[in-house]
């Protein structure tokens, strides 16, 4: 089994990021470059969290046997070895041999970062830009990251001159790598307990309010209330922006040098906008440079830029729109069914999607009624309590992990006693545990998280390109002081337990923080400290209440503005389901007249199709007689033959003139005295 878990590790792993990047991203539409670039990122950071915990018990196990076979004499060196155990060192299950764990470490940890500092924004700005051309959107690229790099740089410099002036340190290369790996983790915590803050108190939130039926429904009706202003807003932009497109395409017609532009802007456009420019485009008319004005090729980048936010900001809220209102029928579906006495859910509309005959089998009706009305809340309440322990244990963790003496950090406690009977399952175990809550808090974070229209991970594959890469810098940029954070909590960071153990592999590729005392013993021990500030701010909504007073709706209970959108969203959802009624209604009527008269249809089909064939033939027979001797002039024998076989028409008696042949007239022409030119009143026996 030796290196199998690792192997195994990475290969779920990576299927696990390419599942999340299919239900944010989109295959199909975005490019591959974006596609692969976050991917990868997500891939790294994802595979740091899930291998650290095998990286912790194969340390424990080599100090197990640094501690057997060392001697007395040897423990003065420059370990001091733990006591040995009266009991024979197991080889854990998931042993990684030695060598492959820093060289593991040393790859992933730099590809992310050149990722995060280097390739990522680049890629940003490249997504972004409205260029014709990859050297134009290559060119816009690196004017826009000048200023971003030039500060990072300008921060190292900083940190490199504290470094140089300081006469107790001599540069090297691993401590000038050393001053690197600082600042940038130094930053990304920062930026992890702000998140670590908000995670902690409101995922256990969620799921305890997640049980209480009536609360969804009206977030969902607020929802609704702001995502149809948002819709109306993205739908009054493309019109602008349209417009302006239309403008541009009459203007610019097919022999002008920037037609090409133009041609690359309305293949961005939305279908029926293109149909419609198509139609009223004439192109049959020369430019003149000198009678009118054309719009210059950095306007029409600017347009392109302005034409790809639009159409993917206007195509996102329909999608979210649609979602939003099957979520808001099936609550309400929930609340009724609540009270049913059959104990069988009925939905208020059928699924649009085919579902899976086997979850059809086993999700019953019955089962689906005891999930959803009596099991899930109890289950979310459950869970949100559990989740609220572990809360409570990260916070006061995080309070009083810097003391070894004694061992206040409960994780730090567990994997102690776990490590004096060297329960390699239960060590692995408390460390995946730790490490996925406390990712889970703040990779749930970024994923929630909305800077305005700048910034925002939408599901059902409607996040952009430019969201995407700016996740997978997040990432990048937050796991490896997670990580950091996490081997203190539990002790296994030399630089916290101050004992002289053998560290980890992670550790040792971050190098020693004591070329940085005041980041060693000051910052990172002090600073997430601040949790706790910041859970007490989100547990009394704070930062939300700042946003409702700067004009930002948020979803607050005794807000009367809360109070308004709900009711406006109730109105909103009531008026799609009406809609939505009238359609199944008039599917239901065509399905039943198309089952009641289509085989009645099919018959009148063939039998007028069997009648044609006859008078075909029978046409065909009598062009093939010989004339007879008696006809009558002007073929009165014929025109009395297809009067009869004519439909009868309604009769005008109150005519003022005569027709003598009303075959020689027009049939069924009204004239203005209201009669039919093919009726007459006279001669209408004489036939007879």
């Amino acid at each position: 089994m030796s290196g199998a878990a690792l192997g195994i590790e990475i290969v779920f792993v990576f299927f696990l990021a390419l599942f999340l990047l299919h239900r944010y991203g989109d295959f199909k539409k975005q490019h591959r470059l974006v596609i692969i670039a976050t991917l990868l990122a997500w891939y790294l950071c994802f595979l740091i969290v899930f291998i650290l915990p095998l990286d912790v018990s194969t340390t424990i196990y080599n100090r197990c046997k640094l501690a057997v076979n060392s001697s007395p004499a040897e423990s003065n060196g420059s370990y001091v070895t733990l006591a040995p155990s009266k009991q024979k060192c197991f080889k854990p299950w998931s042993y990684i041999p030695n060598g492959i764990m820093p060289i593991f470490w040393r790859v992933v940890y730099w590809t992310s970062q050149f990722l995060t500092w280097i390739l990522l924004p680049f890629m940003q700005s490249y997504a972004r830009s409205g260029g014709f051309s990859i050297t134009g959107k290559i060119k816009t690229a690196l004017i826009e990251n000048a200023i971003y790099y030039g500060t990072y740089l300008l921060i190292f410099g900083a940190f490199l001159i504290y470094v140089a002036v300081n006469p107790n340190f001599n540069l090297q290369w691993n401590q000038l790598q050393t001053i690197g790996i600082a600042a940038a983790n130094t930053w990304g915590l920062f930026l992890l307990v702000l998140l670590l803050g908000y995670g902690l108190v409101e995922i256990p939130r969620s799921h305890w309010n997640g049980a209480k039926r009536g609360y969804l429904l009206m977030k969902t009706y607020f929802k609704a209330a702001k995502l149809m202003t948002e819709k109306a807003d993205a739908e009054e932009n493309l019109e602008d922006i349209m417009e302006e497109v239309r403008k541009v395409s009459e203007s610019i017609k097919y022999n002008h040098p920037l037609r090409k532009c133009v041609d690359t802007i309305l293949k961005k456009c939305p279908t029926e906008y293109q149909e419609r420019m198509g139609r009223n485009m004439d192109d049959y008319e020369d430019f003149d440079e000198r009678q009118n004005s054309y719009p210059s090729e950095k306007s029409l980048v600017k347009l392109h830029k302005q034409v790809i936010y639009s159409v993917q900001r206007h195509r996102r809220t329909q999608v979210q729109w649609q979602i939003l209102l099957e979520q808001a029928f099936y609550l309400e579906d929930v609340a009724k069914n609540e009270t049913s006495a059959t104990r069988q859910f009925v939905h208020t509309f059928h699924s649009q999607e085919p579902e899976n005959k086997i979850i059809q089998y086993f999700y019953t009706p019955t089962v689906e009624w005891y999930w959803e009305c009596l099991l899930r809340p109890w289950f979310y309440r459950v869970l949100a309590v559990v989740l609220a322990t572990f809360s409570v244990i990260v916070v006061w963790s995080e309070c009083t992990f810097f003391s070894t003496k004694p061992v206040l950090s409960l994780f730090a406690v567990f994997i102690q006693l776990a490590e004096k009977t060297y329960n390699y399952i239960y060590i692995e175990m408390a460390c995946f545990l730790t490490i996925f809550f406390l990712s889970i808090c703040v990779y749930s974070t970024v994923f929630r998280i909305r800077v305005f229209n700048y910034y925002y991970l939408a599901s059902h594959h409607q996040t952009d390109a430019y969201s995407l890469l700016f996740s997978g810098m997040l990432f990048c940029r937050l796991t490896p002081p997670l990580c950091l954070n996490f081997l203190g909590l539990t002790h296994m960071d030399a630089t916290i337990s101050h004992k002289k153990t053998q560290p980890t592999a992670y550790t040792s590729i971050m190098g020693s923080m004591k070329v940085l005392s005041f980041i060693a013993d000051g910052f990172y021990i002090y600073y997430p400290m601040l949790v706790v500030i910041l859970c007490i701010a989100t547990y009394f909504s704070l930062g939300t209440r700042c946003l409702n007073l700067l004009g930002f709706q948020q979803f607050m209970g005794d807000s009367e503005m809360t109070s308004d959108l709900i009711d406006e969203g109730k109105e909103l959802i009531r008026r799609e389901k009406r809609k939505r009624q009238r359609q199944e209604e008039g599917e239901n009527r065509r399905r039943e007249w198309k089952e009641r008269y289509g085989n009645r249809d099919d018959s009148t089909r063939n039998r007028a199709v069997h009648t044609d064939q006859k008078e075909s033939s029978f046409t065909e027979t009598n062009a093939n007689r010989p004339l007879s001797k008696y006809t009558r002039s002007n073929g009165r024998t014929e025109r009395d033959r297809i009067e009869l076989l004519q439909d009868a028409e309604p009769l005008d008696f109150n005519a003022d003139s005569v027709n003598d042949d009303p075959l020689e007239s027009d049939s069924g022409r009204y004239q203005p005295g209201g009669r039919y030119l093919s009726m007459s009143r006279s001669k209408i026996f004489d036939d007879v």
